[in-house]
């Protein structure tokens, strides 16, 4: 059966950076009330006239020119969002047609926090099974049209952006796949600690609630996620995890025992972009060369649904 790889990343943020200052003379809070707690110092947020279609495509544009390919190579395109207001076109095809695409799949995911993981893996399956041979997996939202900017416990967590992946078939991946296999799943009955909902619709969490279950619950599913893999925590060389709390990935990523891996903290300046963060962290650690070629990464999302997905790559 063919594999999979990522061959090339891009990442894409509105240019207006909101400091913490910022967001002090917004509401009731403070630089030190917000980086004692979150660890979040910027974060970049988009005007009404930058749709989240308009931020994905600028990201998987930089990854197919660094891919070296044009969009008629591309044969399906994944695009992981949950603040895609509009029902259809969907947020693949106007990316696809944003980047003149010829024919491609096109489809949207919505699983908030975790969306790119799981988009990744399906990717790959697809792959895997014959029915694509290279992909556009696309992570991008804009948390800032969504949150209540006279909220202090939300309104400083969020940031806008995207983080684009293209994967290809490869046939000879043998027992060393590009990307492993995928361990994913959700606790149904806590759904509601992570929401976006009414009209407009706002975003909304339980915090303590999140914490206790993403710092308890998850580093045994990331542990297993590499056993998956064939890859012991100690021999990754990154750990990119959903970027959405420093007090969050810090405990997370020292539990799961990479003791010799990079740990992404694109959180501090860019604050959580959801779907948008792990694509968006791992171009960033490529770009910057802090990552070998062929190394193996630890991905792994989690969040709203109170869902996971996780998978360790060979870094592009």
């Amino acid at each position: 059966m063919t594999g999979s790889r990522v061959v090339a990343l891009g990442h894409y943020q509105p240019a207006k950076v909101l400091t913490n200052q910022d967001l002090a003379a917004m509401v009731d809070t403070s630089d030190e009330w917000i980086t004692s707690r979150v660890g979040i110092r910027t974060r970049h947020v988009g005007g009404p006239d930058e749709p989240v279609d308009e931020l994905a495509a600028h990201a998987a544009a930089k990854a197919l020119a660094a891919a070296g390919l044009q969009p008629a190579d591309i044969d399906m395109v994944l695009v992981a969002t949950s603040t895609a207001i509009d029902r259809s076109p969907s947020m693949s095809a106007r990316v696809a047609a944003r980047l003149g695409l010829g024919s491609p799949a096109v489809m949207d995911i919505n699983v908030v926090c975790s969306g790119f993981t799981h988009a990744l893996a399906t990717a790959d399956h697809a792959i895997r099974a014959g029915a694509a041979e290279r992909a556009l997996v696309i992570g991008a939202d804009k948390m800032g049209d969504i949150v209540d900017w006279t909220d202090r416990s939300t309104c400083v967590l969020m940031g806008d952006g995207a983080g684009a992946a293209v994967v290809t078939a490869d046939p000879d991946a043998g027992d060393r796949p590009g990307i492993g296999p995928v361990l994913w799943g959700s606790v149904p009955g806590m759904g509601n600690a992570v929401r976006i909902e009414g009209t407009p619709p706002r975003f909304a969490q339980e915090g303590q609630s999140v914490y206790r279950w993403a710092t308890t619950q998850l580093p045994p599913i990331a542990r297993k996620v590499c056993e998956r893999a064939g890859v012991t925590p100690e021999e990754l060389a990154a750990v990119v995890l959903h970027q959405a709390n420093l007090r969050i990935i810090e405990p997370v990523a020292r539990k799961i025992g990479a003791v010799n891996a990079v740990i992404a903290k694109d959180v501090v300046d860019s604050g959580n972009t959801s779907a948008a963060s792990i694509p968006m962290a791992l171009s960033k650690l490529v770009e910057r060369g802090e990552v070998e070629s062929g190394a193996p990464v630890l991905l792994f999302g989690f969040g709203g649904n109170l869902s996971y997905a996780g998978q360790v790559i060979r870094c592009p």
